[in-house]
C-alpha cells in the first residue's frame, strides 16, 4: 500500500531560494531576543547598569504588553549617537571580535533595542551631564520615525534630567501569535518582578523601584546602601534572612566567611571567585531559589543547579529546597557569552572543577552547622490541655507593673521646689507622671520616590531583637545624666541604654514620618538668624585657620539658609522672614521641647553640613541635623557663686530634662523607633540577668 501510494503521488520539484525581505528578517531576529516583557525589562536594566546608574525605576501597564517603561540616572546617549541607535549591531562595548574575550559589560552585540523596534513603538528621552537639555526621539523598525504625525525624523530638545528613559509601548503589536501565547497580565507583571528583584539582590547599591502605571503604591522599592543579606531580607523574607549561610571561595584556595570582601583575582585565565548566600538547614521550601550571577550577568544553568541541589539531597528531608546566591567572577577570557540570543546562558572553562569547590565549601558549611541547628518551638499552655499550671521559679519571674520604685525613687531628695516651669514643678514620683499618654503620630502622605526610599531603608534595617528590646522594655532610672545614660529592664534582663544615641535615631525616623506635615514651634520673640549663627561660628573650634573670615563664614551660612527658605518652610516648616528672623521651628514631638542652647550650632550646621545639591541627600543630612538639634545631651550649668551646691535654676532644669525623657521620650521610642543594629554595638548593653545572678548567689 505505502509503495503504490508513494508512486501515485507527482514527484517534489525542488523549490528555489530565495533572500528573505528585510523586515522579515528584522522580526525573526527580534523574536530570538525579546521573547515576553520581562525579556525585554532584562536587556534593558542591563543597559542602565552599563551605564552607570544608581536608580533604576520601572512602570508597567498590563504586564509590560501595554507599556513598559524604564528611567535611569546613567550617563545617558549622546545626541549625534540617536540616529543609528535602534540599528542591529550598533554598539559602544566592541571594535574587534577579539573585545568578546575581555568583555566585563552586560550588553555587547547591540540587538537589544533594534529588535524592540521591530515589534514595539519604541520612545527614548536622554541627557547627559554635557547637555544643556534632554533629547526625545521615536524609532521603528530600526530607524527614527516622527514623534508625532507629520512632524520630522529629528530627534526634539525636551526637559528631562540626566540619564535615558525608554518607553515601550503595544509589544507585539504587530505579531499577534507571540502576543496570543502570552501568558494573563498579571503573571508576566509577576515575571517582570521575579527579573528586577534578582538584580536588586545582586546590585544591593542601587535603588530598584517597579510600580504599576497609575498605581500610588510602589510594588518592588529598594534603598541604595543596603548589602546582599539586607536586600535578600527586604525582597524575600525575613525566614530566609534569619538562615542565611555565606561562603567566599577563590581558585586560591581560600574560604572566607562573615563579610570579608574577596582577595582581587589573579591575572591568569583560570582564576575566579565566587561569593554565595546559602540557607541552612532549618530552612525548607517547596521549591529552590536559585540566583546565579556570572560576572555579574543573570543566567541560568541547570548543571550548576543540580550540584547545588545534590549537597542538600544529605541534609534537607524529601521534597524540601533551600534558598541559594551564588556570584562567580571568572575571567572574561575563560568566558564564552555569545551561546545564547538573549545571553540567558554562558559556558566557561573548568566548570566542572569550579563548581565541585564551590559545591565542597558549601557542604562543608552545612555540615558544620548542622551539628548545632536551632528549631523554633510553640509552648502550649498546660490549662489547655488540661494540666496542671507548673510553677516559675524565682529567679524567671518578671516585675512589669508600672507603678515599680525607679532608681531616682530610692535616694533621698530635697522638698519640691516653687518653679515657674509647670514640667519641673511636676511632681515626678506621682503615679500620674508615668500615665502620660504617647501622642499619635501619623506618617504623612508623600509622593516624592525619595522619601519613600529613606523610609523604606528604616524598615529594611530594623533590627528585631533591638525593636523587642526598646518595645517592651521597663524604664529602671537614670544612671548618669551628662553621658545620656539610664537603665531599663527586658525580659530578666538589664540593659545600661545611651539614650541620646537612641533619641537621636527615633527624632530622624519621626522627622522621615512626618515629612512635610511636621507641627510648628513658634518663636517669641523671633531671634535674628544673623546673630545665632554669629554665636556658633564664634564658639566653632578651628575657625582661624580657614580662608575666610568669621564674618564672611557667617554671610555664607545665612546667604545659604534664605536662599532655600521657602523648601524649608514647605518640607520641613522651618521659617525664616523677609528680614532673616527665626520664625518657626520644626515640632517633631508634643509634650517634647528641645535644648534651645543649641539652636545656633543647629542652624550654623545646616549651611554648612546640608547636601543641598541632591534632593536624596539634602532630606537626609537635614533630618539628621534635625534629629541632633532634638536630642538630649549634657544640659550647661548657670555659674553661682553658691559653693555649697548648685543653683535652684540649673536643678530646675534637671528636674525638666529628667521628666521628659522618662515620661515622653521612653514611652515614644517604645512605640514609634525602629532601632537599627550598629545600636548594639555600644549603645545598648546587657550588665544583669537574672537567673545569672541567681547562680552567683547560689554559689554565696
Amino acid at each position: 500500500m505505502d509503495t503504490e501510494r508513494r508512486s501515485s503521488s507527482p514527484e517534489l520539484e525542488p523549490q528555489p531560494i530565495h533572500r528573505l525581505q528585510e523586515a522579515v528578517i528584522n522580526r525573526i531576529a527580534a523574536g530570538e531576543i525579546i521573547h515576553r516583557p520581562a525579556s525585554a525589562l532584562k536587556e534593558l536594566i542591563e543597559n542602565s547598569l552599563d551605564a552607570g546608574s544608581t536608580s533604576i525605576r520601572v512602570t508597567v501597564k498590563e504586564g509590560g504588553m501595554k507599556l513598559l517603561q524604564i528611567q535611569d540616572n546613567g550617563s545617558g546617549i549622546r545626541k549625534a549617537d540617536l540616529p543609528i541607535l535602534a540599528e542591529r549591531f550598533t554598539t559602544s562595548k566592541l571594535s574587534t571580535f577579539s573585545d568578546l574575550t575581555r568583555l566585563t559589560t552586560y550588553g555587547f552585540r547591540g540587538e537589544a533595542l533594534a529588535s524592540i523596534s521591530h515589534v514595539a513603538h519604541l520612545s527614548i528621552i536622554t541627557k547627559t551631564k554635557k547637555d544643556a537639555c534632554a533629547w526625545k526621539a521615536a524609532y521603528s523598525d530600526g530607524s527614527l520615525a516622527p514623534i508625532k504625525a507629520g512632524q520630522t525624523v529629528d530627534p526634539k530638545p525636551c526637559a528631562g534630567n540626566d540619564g535615558t528613559t525608554i518607553t515601550i509601548e503595544d509589544l507585539f503589536y504587530n505579531t499577534p501569535t507571540r502576543l496570543s501565547a502570552l501568558r494573563s497580565s498579571s503573571e508576566e507583571y509577576s515575571r517582570i518582578l521575579d527579573v528586577m528583584t534578582r538584580y536588586a539582590v545582586h546590585n544591593p547599591k542601587i535603588a530598584f523601584v517597579c510600580k504599576k502605571a497609575g498605581s500610588p503604591s510602589l510594588d518592588l522599592s529598594t534603598p541604595s546602601s543596603s548589602d546582599v543579606p539586607q536586600a535578600i531580607r527586604l525582597l524575600y523574607s525575613h525566614s530566609i534572612a534569619k538562615e542565611l549561610l555565606h561562603e567566599s571561595i577563590s581558585s586560591t584556595g581560600n574560604s572566607q566567611r562573615d563579610d570579608d570582601e574577596n582577595d582581587d583575582i589573579d591575572d591568569t585565565p583560570k582564576s575566579w571567585s565566587a561569593d554565595v548566600h546559602f540557607t541552612n538547614a532549618n530552612y525548607q521550601a517547596k521549591k529552590m531559589v536559585f540566583l546565579l550571577f556570572i560576572n555579574h550577568r543573570l543566567v541560568e544553568s541547570s548543571r550548576i543547579k543540580r550540584s547545588i541541589e545534590s549537597v542538600y539531597s544529605g541534609v534537607l528531608p524529601k521534597g524540601a529546597s533551600p534558598f541559594v546566591y551564588l556570584s562567580l567572577e571568572i575571567d572574561p577570557r575563560s568566558v564564552d557569552v555569545n551561546v545564547h540570543p538573549t545571553k540567558r546562558e554562558v559556558h566557561f572553562l573548568d566548570e566542572e572543577a569550579i563548581m565541585e569547590k564551590i559545591a565542597d565549601a558549601i557542604q562543608k558549611t552545612l555540615a558544620g552547622q548542622s551539628q548545632s541547628r536551632i528549631f523554633e518551638y510553640q509552648v502550649i499552655s498546660s490549662s489547655r490541655l488540661g494540666e496542671p499550671k507548673k510553677k516559675i521559679s524565682s529567679q524567671h519571674k518578671v516585675r512589669t507593673s508600672l507603678q515599680d520604685r525607679t532608681l531616682d525613687s530610692m535616694f533621698p531628695i530635697a522638698d519640691p521646689l516653687i518653679l515657674d516651669d509647670p514640667l519641673a514643678s511636676t511632681d515626678h514620683n506621682s503615679p500620674s507622671t508615668s500615665a502620660v499618654k504617647v501622642a499619635e503620630i501619623k506618617e504623612s502622605a508623600v509622593a516624592l520616590c525619595s522619601v519613600q526610599t529613606l523610609r523604606q531603608a528604616v524598615v529594611t534595617g530594623k533590627h528585631h531583637q533591638l525593636t523587642e528590646i526598646i518595645g517592651k522594655h521597663t524604664f529602671v532610672g537614670f544612671v548618669d545624666l551628662p553621658r545620656c545614660l539610664s537603665l531599663v529592664q527586658h525580659s530578666t534582663k538589664l540593659y545600661l541604654v545611651n539614650y541620646g544615641a537612641l533619641a537621636e535615631e527615633l527624632f530622624y525616623q519621626l522627622g522621615l514620618r512626618q515629612f512635610a506635615n511636621f507641627g510648628k514651634l513658634k518663636l517669641d520673640p523671633p531671634p535674628p538668624l544673623r546673630t545665632l549663627v554669629s554665636l556658633a561660628v564664634d564658639n566653632e573650634e578651628g575657625i582661624e585657620n580657614s580662608r575666610l573670615t568669621k564674618s564672611q563664614i557667617v554671610d555664607h551660612i545665612v546667604e545659604i539658609l534664605m536662599r532655600h527658605r521657602d523648601m524649608l518652610a514647605e518640607y520641613f516648616q522651618l521659617h525664616f522672614d523677609t528680614e532673616g528672623m527665626v520664625v518657626c521651628l520644626p515640632l517633631l514631638l508634643r509634650d517634647y521641647t528641645p535644648n534651645l542652647d543649641k539652636l545656633p550650632l543647629f542652624l550654623m550646621r545646616l549651611g554648612a553640613q546640608v547636601r543641598w545639591g541632591s534632593e536624596s541627600e539634602c532630606f537626609i543630612s537635614f533630618l539628621r541635623e534635625l534629629a541632633y538639634f532634638y536630642s538630649p545631651g549634657p544640659l550647661p550649668v548657670t555659674p553661682t557663686h553658691d559653693s555649697e551646691g548648685p543653683s535652684d535654676q540649673n536643678e530646675a532644669r534637671e528636674k525638666s530634662a529628667k521628666w521628659q525623657i522618662q515620661y515622653i521620650l521612653f514611652p515614644t521610642m517604645r512605640r514609634y523607633l525602629s532601632p537599627p543594629k550598629y545600636l548594639l554595638d555600644r549603645d545598648v548593653v546587657q550588665v544583669a540577668s537574672l537567673p545569672d545572678l541567681y547562680r552567683v548567689f547560689e554559689r554565696c
